[in-house]
């Protein structure tokens, strides 16, 4: 358990300095971003529960973690439930849980640079329906009572040059000031971490794993921007690649200068699901006429140009490369009984460094053997950590971070011999891969669209996996990186050709053993004429899979000639 009574308490108390009966903690930081800085860590300070997504509330006499599927079992290792429930959010909605807890007259607290405004409006109404009031707080509570919050990072900002950007930060303005002019706005606010790294390309380490800079952005329709970002971070190489064109401000100057577009009167574009509620609150009070809609680089950022898409081939080469060597390691290691989780990830590092241009991971490896594997999201730590036994599964999730590409694997093998339901279960999952990374679709198809594919033969049998198919993946940038996503809900943008995606069906046996098959594909349009506008996945990434877990009597001969010539079966000495 990691949950700190020590940390509710003085949070407690900080709370009626503050004269509120409880505050909503989401895990995210003023960009809205999935992954934060150690200094954003507020949901783990708080409540002990360290995944990667969730929310929470701390209230006088009780407080709550909500967590989608991918996370139940680590919730329930990380929290003492004496002091901190925990429900999956769709069985038990945060919304309720709260209206259920709270009483008539109280005020909860929310920090308004971690919202947006329509979590704003949607829950301060549904509170205010039940007679309790929801308060945008000056200073969150958390950072009061937490009394060693790491400071945010001062990593240098780099450049990151054209011939791996495939553009100039000129030309990304220049086309985002033509959209800008079109929708008759003078400039946008830009929250999200890289989308201000694409638009000015530039990149830093301040965020694990994620090479984007902690800055906040205003790009005008004139070409022009201003960075907002801590002046320590800048060097005279970075200040010269910005040009003339790109004021900086300090980080702390951002809000005043949203008051004073405010007073000017500017008509400024806000994307209500990337700028947190207070810009749309500072902007609007001084004034600002605002234009809501999508952030402009996200778009642009998601269709790879022809440099971006070469660089991520061969940075799936290089990688997978690596993951082979290390995946010849592991068999010659494993039987042996002595290797862990821990000793695993560490060597899949140790390859990967070896080709002397990895320049980070893209995230925490889940190295995970045997009932860990049951965890889409498992974490390894000392106290955590399991050795790789004969018979039982072991799951390697992991990914890496160079200047020309991100990577994304996932790779599934048995130590020894399998059984019968993990060869069944293996291979469905494989024929949902394989299924989903041929398919050919006509322009304007989504990713929700696509989904099913991938998950019918497991729904053949009454399996499912409680996790997306698909999400997209940045050029050095983020490892998650929107709009695009293969899922079952909430995916209508169509995909294009450029974006970046995985294909990474799954399917995992609580307690006992998990199975993911994880590629990276590229979206291409087909190159015969015909009725309609296709297109197509190419498949970018290139490793062995452990032809000891197929069915290969449940394959079709299509399937089995796209094992053997996508996925390299994986061939026992």
């Amino acid at each position: 358990m990691a949950t700190n009574p020590q940390h509710l308490s003085a949070l407690r108390s900080e709370l009626k300095q503050q004269r509120l009966d409880g505050f909503i903690i989401p895990l995210t930081d003023q960009h809205m971003s999935e992954y934060v800085g150690d200094y954003a860590q507020r949901l783990a300070w708080a409540t002990g529960f360290t995944g990667s997504a969730g929310n929470g509330v701390v209230l006088a006499k009780s407080a709550a973690v909500f967590v989608d599927g991918r996370y139940v079992i680590q919730v329930a290792e990380q929290l003492d439930e004496t002091l901190v429930e925990w429900h999956h959010f769709e069985e038990y909605p945060l919304l309720k849980w709260l209206t259920d807890k709270a009483t008539e007259g109280q005020r909860i607290g929310y920090d308004p640079e971690l919202a947006t405004i329509s979590w704003e409006q949607t829950t301060g109404a549904a509170l205010a329906s039940n007679g309790i009031e929801l308060i945008a707080v000056d200073s969150n509570p958390i950072d009061a009572a937490w009394m060693d919050q790491p400071e945010a990072s001062l990593e240098k900002l780099f450049a990151q040059p054209a011939d791996f950007a495939g553009a100039t930060p000129e030309e990304k303005r220049g086309h985002i000031a033509t959209a800008l002019q079109e929708q008759g706005a003078e400039a946008a606010v830009i929250g999200m971490l890289d989308s201000v790294a694409w638009a000015l390309n530039i990149r830093a380490a301040d965020v694990h794993c994620t090479p984007v800079p902690h800055a906040f952005a205003i790009l005008d329709a004139n070409e022009q921007a201003t960075l907002f970002v801590d002046e320590r971070k800048l060097d005279e190489a970075v200040r010269v690649h910005l040009g003339n064109k790109v004021r900086v401000e300090p980080r702390t100057a951002f809000y005043a200068e949203l008051e004073k577009l405010g007073r000017h009167g500017k008509k400024i574009l806000v994307d209500p699901a990337t700028n947190n509620a207070k810009i749309f609150k500072t902007l609007s009070d001084a004034g600002a006429t605002l234009i809501e809609g999508q952030d402009p680089c996200i778009l642009p950022k998601a269709r790879k140009n022809a440099t971006e898409q070469q660089g991520t081939r061969d940075a799936h080469i290089r990688d997978g490369a690596a993951v082979t060597e290390f995946l010849c390691w592991l068999e010659q290691e494993a039987p042996k009984g002595q290797l862990d989780e821990l000793g695993a990830a560490a060597k899949l590092l140790e390859i990967r460094e070896k080709t002397g241009l990895l320049k980070d991971i893209s995230f925490d490896t889940i190295s995970a053997a045997g009932p860990h594997a049951a965890l889409p999201h498992y974490r390894v730590c000392a106290e955590s950590n399991l050795k790789l036994e004969m018979d039982r599964i072991y799951l390697v999730d992991s990914g890496g971070q160079y200047r020309d590409g991100t990577t994304d694997i996932t790779r599934t093998v048995i130590v020894g011999t399998p059984t019968s339901e993990m060869k069944d279960c293996f291979t469905r999952v494989l024929r949902g891969h394989i299924a989903l990374g041929t398919t050919r679709f006509p322009k304007g198809t989504s990713g929700m669209a696509l989904d099913a594919i991938a998950r019918r033969p497991l729904w053949e049998v009454g399996l499912d996996y409680d996790h997306g198919t698909g999400h997209g993946v940045g050029s050095f940038l983020a490892v998650h990186e929107g709009p695009q996503r293969i899922a079952k809900f909430g995916t209508n943008v169509p995909l294009e050709a450029g974006m970046i995606l995985s294909n990474e069906p799954g399917y995992y046996k609580a307690g006992d053993f998990g199975i993911r098959i994880e590629n990276l594909v590229l979206v291409q349009a087909c190159t015969q004429q015909e009725e309609r506008t296709m297109f197509e996945f190419e498949n970018l990434t290139f490793a062995p899979i452990d032809r000891n877990l197929i069915a290969a009597e449940s394959l079709g001969q299509g399937e089995l000639k796209c094992s053997m010539s996508i996925t390299q079966l994986f061939t026992r000495n």
